[in-house]
């Protein structure tokens, strides 16, 4: 009898796929992305080293007081343009994205949309 994989099994092989093939770098390290059902989380990783540079979520408290007004797309993308903020402030311009298995779409997408408009490049 065959056991269906449930999705995050699913996404997590997807993931590792994709992270044979990205790595951050010093110069250009890697914009990695989280979604659960309630929130979002985006950090900026140096693979090299094994260190997070930035990191931003739902949960932090400069978002916390605006999500009333907005559903998950709009906070993903407010997650993003948070993102890119620090990541200007910490000297990082460009960025390989890594999507987190995730199909770049609805979330994911506002989340990337919100950091280029911030100043990323990816």
């Amino acid at each position: 009898m065959f056991k269906k994989r449930d999705r995050n099994e699913v996404r997590v092989i997807r993931h590792a796929r994709v992270r044979k093939k990205i790595s951050g770098t010093p110069e250009m390290p890697r914009l990695s992305v989280y979604r659960s059902n309630k929130s979002i989380y985006a950090q900026i990783i140096d693979d090299t080293k094994g260190v997070t540079l930035v990191s931003a979520s739902t949960l932090d408290p400069q978002i916390k007081g605006q999500l009333g007004d907005v559903d998950k797309k709009g906070a993903a993308k407010l997650v993003g343009k948070l993102i890119g903020e620090r990541a200007l402030n910490a000297g990082l311009k460009n960025v390989v994205f890594d999507r987190g298995g995730y199909i770049y779409t609805g979330r994911v997408a506002e989340l990337a949309a919100g950091a280029r408009e911030a100043g990323l490049n990816f």
